[in-house]
């Protein structure tokens, strides 16, 4: 088997750990995007194609011209199985990157998913498909495959960084990313998170605390409410 020699397609980067994507993947994404720093979400053009649509995973990037997929073409060939493509398309929406071909592809080969700063297309196809899909919209166009690109090298969708091997969880809320050495750290956070708004939920359904109790306290340090005052 031939490999790649070109310094624009890295074929060998470090994965987040998928015992720490199995894990990751309990958690909505708005839990982890707090725990994080509220850091590494991306931008909420970004959607499912479906609102039940969940993907987790470490990050396989892919830097594409605007309509021309050929470099994500290049990056299914050398994905791994659990891995998420992360496609920087540069926000057009001109042309459609990916369809129900491409996706089928990606479901034989076992990609978790796709995150794409650009458009797709055969929407309803790849609803049915099930296969989860993140995109900033839909066009019927065709891309070109005839621009290089790149390969796990870092990219930006939409103001935010992804470098190669991050892990990458998704749902209905959108997209957050988060950097593959800080993983354990914001999972130990995620739970304790988890557990805090559990209880919180259940006070407020069962008719207790109706506000939260850091309220007074922040009021004060805004200066809305005077030292020793409360609402």
């Amino acid at each position: 088997m031939s490999h790649s020699t070109s310094p624009d397609v890295i074929r060998a980067i470090e994965r987040v750990d998928p015992d720490l994507v199995a894990q990751a993947a309990a958690y909505p994404s708005s839990i982890l995007a707090d725990v994080a720093g509220r850091r590494g979400a991306l931008s909420s053009r970004i959607a499912p194609l479906a609102p039940t649509m969940r993907l987790a995973g470490p990050a396989l990037t892919v830097e594409v011209r605007p309509g021309d997929n050929l470099m994500i073409h290049a990056a299914m060939a050398i994905a791994k199985p659990g891995d998420v493509l992360v496609i920087d398309g540069k926000g057009d929406e001109s042309s459609a990157l990916m369809g129900e071909i491409m996706v089928s592809q990606c479901m034989a080969v076992g990609i978790a998913g796709v995150v794409i700063y650009g458009a797709v297309r055969d929407t309803e196809a790849i609803r049915e498909l099930g296969f989860p899909m993140y995109a900033i919209g839909a066009n019927p166009n065709g891309p070109t495959k005839l621009v290089p690109g790149r390969i796990n090298w870092p990219v930006s969708l939409g103001g935010t960084a992804v470098q190669p091997g991050d892990l990458v969880v998704a749902d209905a809320d959108g997209v957050v990313v988060v950097e593959k050495d800080k993983v354990p750290a914001v999972l130990a956070e995620a739970g304790k998170k988890l557990d805090y708004e559990a209880k919180r939920l259940a006070d407020i359904r069962g008719g207790g605390a109706l506000r939260p109790a850091w309220l007074d306290g922040a009021l004060r340090q805004a200066g809305v409410l005077a030292e020793g005052e409360t609402l």
